[in-house]
């Protein structure tokens, strides 16, 4: 499913029903969600580091099998980011004390200028799709551009979108520019969607050149 054009709305308009429309338009999991483990790997270039993972029903994820440090890290990162994204919240108990005034539209989508308790944060909508977010979180700024969604029939997964942290006074870029490509599957069974893949290409900054590192994970079933 790739994002298409939409008709724009009025700047100065209150879009909050808009936002709202495409705030639950993303893949969430089902109250009751038990868990699921299988294979977990690690590449970049001819390094390779296999083990096996489990995400509890807690969110909580424990791998085993990898020894280097770094890349245990990196692999919990992932694992608890992609369950932390699919927790269903409702728009009241995220959004209930913020406003959300229309800006301009481009080819990106209709910026949404957020007010009150997240004032200073601007999303970005198209065709019930969040396409752009622009967020402070913990004394930085990140943006995200998402281009392309997988349909998964209850709700879309973002699959393949580009984040970029900076300072919020001035907004030197912190670290280089990260692209993102998700593939998403359901374990069987009709289960919940989890990531099977995901490739992270990482653009050159000061002292730190470019780099891509793979995370895949399989076997994957139901706990």
């Amino acid at each position: 499913m790739t994002v298409s054009a939409s008709a724009p709305v009025t700047p100065g308009s209150d879009c909050r029903d808009s936002f709202r429309r495409a705030y639950e338009n993303r893949y969430t999991w089902a109250p009751g969600f038990g868990g699921y483990r299988g294979r977990c790997i690690w590449e970049q270039g001819d390094r390779r580091e296999e083990g096996t993972f489990q995400v509890g029903a807690d969110l909580k994820a424990s791998v085993e099998g990898i020894d280097d440090a770094e890349v245990l890290k990196a692999m919990n990162s992932q694992l608890w980011e992609v369950a932390i994204h699919r927790v269903r919240r409702s728009f009241e108990q995220t959004h209930g004390e913020n406003t959300f005034i229309a800006g301009d539209t481009d080819s990106v989508g209709t910026e949404i200028i957020v007010g009150g308790k997240g004032e200073g944060d601007r999303y970005r909508i198209k065709d019930d799709v969040v396409t752009m977010v622009h967020r402070h979180i913990h004394g930085t700024v990140v943006t995200i551009y998402t281009t392309d969604v997988t349909d998964t029939g209850a709700g879309y997964l973002s699959h393949t979108y580009t984040s970029q942290y900076a300072d919020p006074a001035t907004g030197d870029a912190r670290g280089g520019r990260n692209s993102f490509r998700d593939t998403f599957a359901p374990l069987p069974g009709d289960g919940p969607w989890v990531l099977s893949e995901r490739v992270v290409t990482t653009e050159a900054h000061g002292h730190t050149p470019a780099g891509s590192q793979t995370f895949r994970f399989e076997n994957l079933e139901a706990l």
